[in-house]
């Protein structure tokens, strides 16, 4: 089993894999030193990303603190198996989100009663409907989250949506024939076809991804359209646990008034908002404050009373 450990950081880091739908997903699992059974965090990635983008590093944040941690790449990215390549697809991710709480609580040596939920932009709508669907979950973290593909789609634009739109049938098209997929982009620039073209795109995406990486900016272009038809808005009232938004408010992607709409609906739900763009709570200074305020919501929500 390969580990990495940090000395003096009080944690160590173990492959933890699981299977979801028969297919294996690739996990990574901190767990503090000294602690017995203690609270897990369940992390995943957002749009075509992969877990080594930035998680680690919040990861070991938590780790830190004494909460046990769960990492994970969803089925078709990073270290886990299955085809094709990069296949966004909110519905497979959900499933993959069930299949990681499943095994997070069958793990002996963390306490299956305190497990939250940690998921960032894509990844932060897989939260709030896996907590939505799951009752026992303790906790969640929703960071600059995809929150309602209406709302994103209305804010980039009849051209984009038309070639977004025709790039998506190819691909299914081509899916029905028996055809490699049509891809596109994950990032690109400003008036490029691709999934995120905004002027941050670019330099904000690309910097997450560690040097040495394998990752394609490619996707199959059929993501766009489902995409468009998600929406983790509608099943956010049935949450029954605290959730912490991080609401980006100069955010080019994700509408702020779109994800305090959804936080609205959240009984217990708590707001972190900052003055700044879509890709600066995983870097620099923004990081920091971020990680920092979130490792507090977490350790209050999960170690109360004890």
């Amino acid at each position: 089993m390969a580990e990495a450990k940090k000395p003096g950081d009080g944690y160590h880091r173990e492959d933890s894999d699981f299977t979801s739908r028969g297919v294996r997903c690739a996990g990574w699992l901190y767990l503090p030193e000294g602690r017995v059974r203690p609270p897990l965090i369940i992390m995943g990635h957002g749009f075509a990303a992969e877990r080594t983008f930035r998680l680690p590093a919040y990861a070991e944040r938590f780790a830190a603190r004494g909460l046990a941690v769960l990492v994970f790449d969803y089925r078709n990215f990073g270290d886990s198996d299955g085809k094709p390549r990069n296949l966004v697809d909110h519905r497979r991710h959900i499933e993959d989100w069930t299949a990681a709480i499943a095994h997070a609580r069958s793990l002996d040596r963390i306490d299956p009663d305190r497990i939250a939920l940690w998921g960032s932009s894509f990844g932060g709508g897989h939260v709030i409907v896996s907590a939505a669907r799951d009752g026992r979950i303790a906790a969640v973290v929703s960071q600059v989250p995809f929150v309602d593909g209406r709302a994103t789609l209305g804010s980039v634009g009849l051209k984009f949506t038309l070639l977004a739109t025709l790039a998506a049938l190819r691909d299914y098209i081509g899916q029905m024939t028996g055809r490699p997929p049509y891809t596109i982009p994950v990032v690109g620039e400003p008036g490029r076809i691709a999934a995120m073209n905004r002027e941050d795109a670019m330099s904000g995406y690309l910097a997450l991804v560690p040097e040495g990486s394998t990752w394609k900016n490619r996707v199959p272009a059929r993501a766009l359209l489902t995409a468009s038809m998600y929406r983790p808005v509608t099943e956010a009232a049935r949450i029954n646990c605290p959730v912490l938004f991080v609401v980006a408010e100069k955010d080019n992607y994700i509408p702020a008034e779109a994800v305090e709409r959804t936080a609205a609906r959240v009984p217990r739900a708590e707001m972190l908002r900052l003055d700044v763009g879509h890709f600066d709570v995983y870097v620099g200074d923004c990081f920091k404050q971020v990680v920092e305020a979130e490792a507090d919501f977490l350790q209050r929500c999960l170690t109360a009373g004890r």
